[in-house]
């Protein structure tokens, strides 16, 4: 008996760990909350992009310069005291697409 549970809790063990948990993907709408959360990049004041940027007015050529991620970073690493993000991040890449998205 003993011998049967454990082998019915080592399959559902192996089952559960075995599902693929889905990666969170880069969106506008995570961008968009990003980019008004002053906890960004580790930020250690309570400022936020918005704060600087207000609805991402005065951003809406930023999308086109080809060094964005850096751009960010600047804002991260100054004004919000941060450290920086990854260049290749989910969080970068969402940033960048609600950056984007602010062109008119």
């Amino acid at each position: 008996m003993k011998k049967t549970v454990s082998f019915l809790a080592l399959a559902c063990a192996v089952v559960l760990f075995a599902v693929p948990v889905a990666a969170e993907e880069a969106s506008v709408d995570m961008g968009k909350q990003l980019f008004n959360n002053p906890g960004l990049g580790a930020s250690k004041n309570d400022k936020s992009c918005n704060s600087c940027y207000p609805e991402g007015k005065g951003m809406e050529k930023a999308g086109a310069k080809a060094d964005l991620a850096s751009m960010i970073n600047k804002c991260i690493k100054g004004p919000l005291q941060g450290e920086g993000i990854s260049a290749d991040s989910v969080a970068m890449q969402s940033l960048e697409m609600y950056i984007k998205s602010l062109a008119k």
